[in-house]
């Protein structure tokens, strides 16, 4: 198989002394990243972070919903009102309790296993921050990805706009004046276009966001940000050698997602998936499955049936350590379910055959999507007569390492840059 050039993660940029380029009030030197307690969107600000060679000086607040119960029904409340709600519901308990009052769990994140070190999203205290430490460190850098954090650094730029530049990663839908940059893929612009004007009712239209094209301070990529480049890429094959070195090659990674509102499936596409695999393993050395926690248990089941005492695959069950990281760095070719714009991503960042499984089930902006990946000729159907030992190759995916170029001129036209 041809060996695979990677593009190279950005170098810091390197200019004259800060006293000639406005003096260190116009560096930016460190980080905040807003997240959601969701991993696919905490990975695209890191990604962005460490592009812009500020992975070691950064630090993660958290925007948490509560969780349980009935809150699992309320999801689609402003995560601020969500939070009083939730407080509403526990102290109505808390009260018929009485006397017999037992301190409640906590359950939307202060009391997580793995969240102990990340501090609740305040906007008072990092406005603050970024004001008090302005003159010794420069301006701050914010980052944010998701719906529930949109308010949070909205509100960071509106009391802080001389001390910080705001990032809002993923569409905020409306108002993107709220941020100095927004970075978004182009499918989230789908519903602008003739093809998608014509599938919704003229009386809709006012409703479906978002409502006005791109402006200059969007930045648009064709997936989704993450953290893997070459580097990313080398340093994991080294970590994880003793593992995967030994396996018998080809090597196949399959990743499987879960179905969502614009790709819906269930054990019809496990059932179809598992007769591809079946019909392609003789060309493959290993195979090796990994599932998403939010994999519907009905989809699982069928795999696992059939290839849990199959001694080419290994399928693995959850635990520590993930290895993902590894299965980027060593698979020789994979298989992804059409639902993950992150996991698809990914794949397409390492120049690596990437076979989808599903697409046609797509609809809307994620149809849109694959229809990109497609034209790129990044990506092919996956139809369960590929020879998993014909390699093909394409220019890997630089989504992020290109974002973070276009961050570097935004910056400059307001007189700051980044150095690490």
């Amino acid at each position: 198989m041809r060996p695979i050039r990677l593009p190279e993660p950005p170098s810091p940029t390197i200019g004259v002394p800060e006293i000639f380029e406005g003096g260190a009030y116009s560096v930016i030197r460190r980080a905040v990243i807003i997240g959601n307690g969701y991993p696919g969107s905490e990975n695209q600000s890191i990604g962005l972070v460490r592009a812009l060679g500020l992975y070691d000086k950064h630090v993660i607040y958290r925007v948490t919903r509560p969780r349980g119960g009935i809150n699992e029904w309320l999801l689609w409340l402003p995560v601020s009102l969500h939070q009083k709600l939730d407080y509403l519901i526990q102290f109505i308990q808390i009260y018929s309790r009485g006397r017999n009052y037992v301190p409640l769990p906590l359950e939307h994140g202060g009391g997580s296993v793995g969240l102990a070190s990340v501090l609740e999203a305040d906007v008072k205290q990092i406005v603050t921050m970024a004001r008090q430490t302005f003159e010794k460190d420069g301006p701050l850098l914010v980052v944010a990805s998701g719906r529930d954090t949109i308010s949070v650094a909205s509100s960071i730029r509106r009391l802080a706009s001389e001390n910080v530049f705001v990032i809002q990663i993923q569409h905020p839908r409306s108002q993107l004046n709220r941020f100095d940059l927004v970075i978004t893929p182009r499918h989230d612009f789908y519903p602008l276009t003739p093809q998608a004007q014509e599938q919704v009712p003229q009386f809709l239209h006012r409703w479906i966001t978002p409502r006005e094209p791109p402006d200059r301070h969007v930045i648009l990529t064709l997936g989704a940000l993450h953290q893997i480049d070459s580097a990313t890429l080398r340093s994991t094959a080294a970590a994880w050698h003793d593992e995967f070195a030994p396996l018998p090659k080809p090597l196949l990674v399959v990743n499987i997602g879960w179905p969502t509102s614009h790709c819906r499936y269930g054990a019809d596409l496990a059932k179809q998936l598992t007769a591809y695999l079946l019909n392609i393993l003789s060309s493959c050395g290993t195979v090796r499955i990994s599932f998403s926690s939010r994999t519907p248990e009905k989809v699982s089941k069928i795999i696992v049936k059939e290839f849990a005492d199959n001694p080419k695959v290994y399928i693995w069950g959850g635990q520590e350590p993930n290895p993902h990281m590894g299965h980027l760095a060593w698979a020789d070719a994979f298989v992804v379910t059409a639902d993950s714009v992150s996991l698809i991503s990914e794949a397409c960042s390492t120049g690596k055959p990437v076979y989808v499984m599903g697409p046609e089930r797509c609809k809307w902006k994620l149809s849109d999507f694959h229809k990109s990946l497609r034209e790129r000729g990044v990506v092919r159907p996956f139809t369960g007569s590929e020879d998993i030992a014909e390699s093909w190759s394409y220019p890997p995916l630089n989504d992020t390492a290109e974002a973070a170029s276009q961050v570097r001129e935004a910056l400059a036209e307001r007189g700051w840059r980044v150095r690490p």
